[in-house]
Formats: C-alpha cells, sequence, structure tokens
C-alpha cells in the first residue's frame, strides 16, 4: 500500500489536520508495503486453512435461521472509497430495516448463533475476503463506518482514511463491550455519533501517529487474547 500525493486526496481530506498525519505515514512507504503484503499472504493462508470451519459455520447458521449465510453492507475505507464488507449473518432477515445501524445489548435481532459468533468475533472471518480482494482492509486498521457515520467526521477524523480499515484495532478491543454503552439509548445512533465514535477516534489517530508494524502485530496478539480470555 504507497499513499496517494498529496493533490491526489479526496478535497474532503486535503486539510492541516490530516497532513499531519500523512507526512507520518510518508516516511514510511516500505513499512506500509510489507503491511499489503503480510496482510494479502496471511489472508490468503488463513482463507485455505479455515475452509472447514467457513462450512461449519455456514451450516449452523442456515439451520438457526432465515436468510443468507453472509451479511454485507456498504461501509467506507480507503480515501472514502465505499465497499461491501462481508460477515457471517448474525441477525434475524432484512434486521437493518428493524433498528439501527448500531447494534445494542439484548438486541433482540440477534440470532441464538450470532450471539455465539459475536462473542468470539467469528463474524469476521469473512472480512479476510476484504483483504485478499481488492485490499479494501487490512488486519489492523480503524474498523470502517458506514458511509452515514463518515459523514460526520470532522477534518482530524477524515485522516484514518488514509489507511485501509482493519479487522481489529487498539479502539475495537478497548469497545469490545460497545453495545452495553448503547443499552437502553433512547436514540443509539445520535448517542454513537455523539459519544462513542469521537472516543474511538481518539485511539484510531494514535494508532496511525504511531504507525509500525511491530504496533500492527501488538494489536493482532492482544485481540487474541482478548477473544478467548
Amino acid at each position: 500500500m504507497l499513499l496517494k500525493k498529496w493533490a491526489e486526496l479526496p478535497e474532503a481530506m486535503q486539510n492541516e489536520h490530516v497532513r499531519r498525519y500523512y507526512e507520518i505515514l510518508r516516511k514510511k512507504p516500505f513499512q506500509l508495503m510489507i503491511k499489503r503484503w503480510f496482510d494479502f499472504i496471511l489472508a490468503l493462508v488463513l482463507l485455505i486453512i479455515l475452509l472447514p470451519v467457513y462450512l461449519l459455520i455456514a451450516m449452523i447458521i442456515k439451520l438457526d435461521s432465515k436468510g443468507p449465510v453472509l451479511f454485507r453492507q456498504v461501509r467506507v475505507t480507503t480515501y472514502g472509497k465505499q465497499f461491501r464488507i462481508f460477515k457471517f449473518r448474525t441477525m434475524v432477515q432484512n434486521s437493518e430495516t428493524l433498528g439501527t445501524q448500531v447494534t445494542t445489548k439484548n438486541d433482540m435481532r440477534v440470532t441464538k448463533a450470532g450471539r455465539i459468533l459475536r462473542k468470539y468475533r467469528l463474524d469476521e472471518l469473512p472480512q479476510l475476503f476484504n483483504i485478499v480482494l481488492g485490499g479494501d482492509m487490512s488486519f489492523v486498521g480503524t474498523r470502517p463506518e458506514v458511509p452515514r457515520y463518515v459523514a460526520k467526521y470532522n477534518e482530524e477524523m477524515m485522516a484514518t482514511l488514509l489507511m485501509p480499515a482493519g479487522i481489529t484495532s487498539e479502539a475495537s478491543i478497548r469497545y469490545k463491550d460497545e453495545e452495553k454503552l448503547l443499552y437502553n439509548a433512547d436514540d443509539a445512533d445520535l448517542i454513537y455519533v455523539r459519544d462513542v465514535l469521537p472516543e474511538k477516534m481518539k485511539y484510531n489517530l494514535v494508532s496511525i501517529e504511531k504507525f509500525s508494524l511491530l504496533n500492527d502485530f501488538k494489536t493482532m496478539l492482544l485481540t487474541f487474547l482478548v477473544i478467548f480470555r
């Protein structure tokens, strides 16, 4: 992954807040390139190894509730590009028409199988395809948001779009119980954008500021430990 030239960035990203992070990343072209190759190779290997797991999960989902095995949703990644994220479906069919864009504690839309998949983050496994196909995602990076939330980003938050969206990050680890924060909220979308998102972005921006392959490896290891602790 190589950075675009500053003049080629989307106009919304060409501000002094983003430039600070851009200059930090511009000095690390080798690490950015290795990050992309590491993501691609590891994701490809895992896709092959985990094929039996994919088939088993798909069977469980089909037996548990009606609807497709995969959940696809438009999210935003590098430079504001929109893409379709892949996840194992953990909610009832057409769940997006039945509630908010975020999931809350004891959300009635989550299926029985879905609760287990979410607990161990197994629903995220199909995102390996997002890494291999087109490089829309990385193992470590800012979790991709839906366009309506990205539209609420301030100028500094736009810096998170300098790098591919990630499967995990320090912010996603610290906010692994995000659903509880939105429990009983009268307007979960409003609370998320006003209170939760800005706090998560603080960690995301620090991660870009301190970007290194070593820090990525540490985040991946910590994610693994948190899931199975």
